[in-house]
């Protein structure tokens, strides 16, 4: 690992959703805010499968992984540029 990298930005949603708000404008604040090269760890209580293509635009590959509890772990990770 390098150990210049940056550890991933947090961004857990579940809370909002709970509230009936929307996750959109968080997740794109939290894309903002990235550091070059730095990921994005998103947390949410179902898979966000259009989010995929959205953030793709913006360099970001998704990993997504289900957790136990039913809600989803989503890693972007910024894909080299060719």
């Amino acid at each position: 690992m390098n150990p210049t990298r940056r550890p991933p930005l947090e961004l857990d949603v579940r809370p909002l959703v709970a509230r009936q708000k929307p996750p959109l404008p968080a997740i794109l604040d939290a894309v903002a805010r990235l550091a070059p090269g730095q990921a994005l760890r998103l947390r949410a209580p179902f898979e966000p499968a259009p989010l995929y293509a959205l953030l793709r635009q913006q360099g970001l590959r998704a990993d997504p992984k289900p957790c136990a509890d039913g809600s989803w772990e989503v890693t972007f990770t910024p894909v080299p540029r060719a």
